[in-house]
């Protein structure tokens, strides 16, 4: 019986959380501004991914999408990101798995470079790290990108735990 008492999926609720229409009206504009603005500049767009990724995990997490009357977040991003929704979800992954990074490092750092980060930090969070008695468990990928090269780091994120 307890197994049924549980309302919540993966951390999210099984019903459809209250639409806060004026909050999505401003979530979603400020995607459409950085959008449009990342077509503009190429140079400060690699700075601004942060702020990307948080905004894209809001609206993932609030379903602000229904606003436009579509029918899901994946349809969402194929509609505001056309050539690439990896790039979507890779910002995203950089919000929810980077949170221990100050975010000026981060975007320092550059998205792409972050990207193989969260590679570093998921597998540190899932390879039997929680019994080791280490209190700060993602110390090691956190100075990592001011230590590597990106294909260093690329390697570093591809390479198996022991």
């Amino acid at each position: 019986m307890i197994g049924l008492t549980i309302l919540t999926a993966n951390g999210r609720p099984l019903v459809a959380p209250k639409l806060n229409r004026r909050r999505a009206l401003v979530v979603l504009a400020k995607i459409e501004e950085i959008l449009c603005w990342e077509q503009n500049t190429d140079r400060e767009r690699e700075t601004r991914f942060v702020e990307l990724g948080r905004y894209l995990c809001e609206v993932r997490a609030g379903q602000y999408w229904r606003l436009d009357n579509l029918s899901s977040f994946d349809e969402f991003l194929e509609k505001r990101f056309p050539e690439s929704r990896r790039k979507a979800y890779y910002l995203m992954a950089i919000h929810e798995h980077l949170p221990q990074i100050p975010k000026p490092e981060l975007k320092l750092v550059g998205w792409s470079k972050a990207a193989e980060l969260v590679k570093v930090a998921r597998r540190e969070a899932s390879g039997g790290r929680a019994g080791s008695g280490n209190s700060r468990p993602h110390a090691r990928h956190r100075q990592v990108p001011r230590l590597l090269p990106r294909n260093d780091l690329r390697r570093l994120s591809s390479r198996s735990e022991p």
